[in-house]
């Protein structure tokens, strides 16, 4: 009889210490820092858009290093050009050309990684870019047109229909991964405070957690600079102080 007590206490003191061991690892998951390849985006991002060539080059292999598909670091440098221009995507992509035959020569062999899927002949790129758009701001209702949407109808058709549709539906490259290189960008641009305020929202409402975006600001400071690093952390604090209330 003792033994059997024993046995049942012992089974439930088990349960209760894998029961907290539970939550105290799903506590842990929601505040969980940006992993490695995720920080790698950020200065790959970064360079590309501020066209320093030389930090790019380290940033590829870091990121490659990482864990990241030569895919997806081809996806990032492919956005940035919907932010930075093409200029400054074909050198990225130019540079990472080169890291790549360097690699390929000391016998490094990188995960070539999943290709995008083919977009729907048939889908409407109006309607998803509109409700793509809708939901990094974080809205259930696609809001109706204003501003330069009414001034300018043509770069919202190109905003809706390319940006938010025609590279936002390639699948090879999840929405925070996408949000990550965008933010990146635009901290480390001169005159896009607007759209990096926009972004940093977009970033958190695809599921970043605000200690996640505090690891952004930390991995662009050490990364790309002081500067970006602080401009960026103004716009997040007032961002994370709005969201509070």
């Amino acid at each position: 009889m003792h033994r059997k007590i024993t046995a049942f206490l012992a089974v439930i003191f088990f349960s209760m210490f894998s029961f907290v061991a539970i939550l105290e690892a799903q506590k842990m998951d929601a505040h969980q820092a940006l992993s490695a390849k995720q920080q790698s985006i950020i200065p790959i991002a970064a360079f590309t858009a501020n066209g320093d060539m030389e930090k790019l080059r380290t940033a590829l292999h870091e990121g490659l290093d990482a864990g990241l598909t030569v895919n997806e670091i081809k996806e990032i440098l492919v956005q940035m050009y919907a932010y930075a221009g093409f200029p400054r995507s074909l050198n990225g992509i130019n540079t990472f050309m080169a890291v790549m035959d360097e690699r390929q020569a000391k016998g490094i062999k990188d995960e070539m990684g999943k290709e995008a899927s083919p977009v729907p002949a048939d889908m409407n790129k109006d309607e998803y870019g509109a409700k793509v758009r809708a939901r990094l701001a974080g809205r259930e209702v696609i809001p109706p047109p204003s501003g330069y949407q009414l001034f300018t109808p043509v770069i919202d058709t190109f905003l809706k229909e390319h940006l938010f549709a025609d590279i936002f539906a390639r699948d090879n490259l999840d929405y925070q991964s996408r949000e990550l290189a965008t933010i990146a960008a635009l901290a480390s641009m001169t005159g896009t405070a607007g759209q990096l305020r926009f972004h940093l929202g977009a970033a958190m409402n695809t599921g970043l957690t605000e200690v996640q975006m505090k690891d952004f600001i930390s991995v662009l400071k050490s990364k790309v600079g002081n500067k970006e690093a602080q401009s960026a952390n103004e716009i997040l604090a007032d961002i994370l102080s709005n969201r509070a209330k």
